[in-house]
């Protein structure tokens, strides 16, 4: 009998109905374990869900947006990439996966775990101590690597890579913990505290991994020991490379492709069509360049749309106790990217910047 079961999973039934649109797009979804880490299915897709749409929104207005089959070229065994956007994805949807069944675990969803109170009526710093009810995510990532890192069924320097970036993630989750306190001692003095560790919020985890992202480290390999396959001569070369990287860092192997031309076979979209921002409150200055980034320095021009968006409008309070609101339509200006006129197009008049890793 064999010690493990393993379970392939289509995406097309369980997980599409889960995630919709194929968000955590992997044609087949490899599970490692007991027939009873299926009561964790649902948590582990919702995590790679979340994980996903934060992608979204880190990405939103680069030229790399994250788009629905980010995850897959990442995992595929005939699309894999190693480019320092796979290496975010990997980082992410695995961050995703542990903070979820990390946090499903301290609502007390699952019977099999529960508070981590490993620490509790320890002396933690001065004027407190552990106690209270931490998140148990030492369960969120064993359970997530079960999961997660099964889908890396090779030896090869790529599958290497794409196992660091998942611990990364898992990681981040970690580091980005907060200590939450509460007040202990006569008429409210605060003499002693006593704390546990929670989770923050999955935001939180997303910005952190894209400093790491734009910190990420290229691996300069040996292309011909590489050649090599999974020899000896092969797996030294990766060993000897991973030795000097450290764990919190991102990894990537190649150079990202040029994002601002559509690229089917690699599922990239370009940036025609894209929207981008030049007015709105509180905008940051990253933001105020997406039109010069997704269009100006990728041939294309700027092109202003009036859009009608209707909403809600003199709210008024009605006793007791409802809101009532009217729907107002205004007209709004947006901005996209659109090909030049052909005038235009012609190689001379086009600047296009690629520096660096611009996405």
């Amino acid at each position: 009998m064999k010690r493990r079961t393993f379970l392939i999973l289509s995406i097309t039934g369980v997980y599409s109905a889960i995630l919709h649109a194929a968000a955590w797009s992997v044609n087949n979804f490899l599970m490692t374990g007991p027939k009873a880490y299926l009561t964790y299915s649902s948590s582990v897709a919702a995590g790679a869900h979340s994980g996903m749409e934060e992608c979204k929104f880190q990405f939103g207005w680069e030229r790399w947006n994250c788009p629905e089959s980010a995850l897959q070229l990442s995992t595929h065994n005939r699309l894999r990439s190693a480019t320092r956007e796979t290496s975010f994805v990997h980082a992410i949807s695995s961050a995703g996966v542990m903070y979820t069944l990390t946090r499903n675990c301290s609502l007390g969803d699952f019977e099999s775990c529960g508070c981590d109170d490993s620490r509790n009526g320890r002396v933690g710093g001065r004027g407190w101590v552990w106690g209270g009810c931490s998140d148990n995510v030492e369960f969120g990532e064993r359970i997530s690597k079960l999961f997660v890192d099964a889908l890396e069924t090779g030896h090869d320097t790529r599958a290497l890579i794409n196992l660091h970036n998942n611990e990364v993630g898992r990681l981040a989750v970690k580091a980005t913990m907060k200590r939450a306190c509460k007040c202990h001692g006569v008429s409210g003095s605060c003499s002693i505290q006593t704390c546990w560790l929670q989770l923050a919020e999955f935001r939180e985890i997303g910005n952190y991994l894209k400093i790491k992202y734009d910190q990420a480290h290229k691996l300069e390999m040996d292309k011909r020991r590489m050649r090599a396959g999974n020899s000896a001569d092969s797996r030294g070369t990766t060993a000897e490379t991973f030795h000097h990287v450290h764990a919190t860092e991102l990894v990537f192997l190649e150079d990202s492709p040029d994002y601002c031309t559509r690229n089917a076979s690699l599922g990239h979209h370009g940036t025609e069509g894209r929207e981008c921002l030049q007015t709105g409150k509180n905008l940051s200055q990253w933001e105020k360049r997406s039109c010069r980034r997704l269009c100006t320095e990728c041939g294309l021009r700027v092109e202003e749309r009036r859009t009608e968006v209707v909403a809600s409008c003199n709210c008024k309070f009605h006793w007791c106790c409802t809101v009532r609101c009217e729907q107002c339509r205004q007209l709004v200006a947006k901005h996209f990217c659109a090909r030049r006129e052909a005038a235009a197009t012609a190689p001379n008049h086009i600047r296009r910047k690629n520096k660096g890793h611009k996405r």
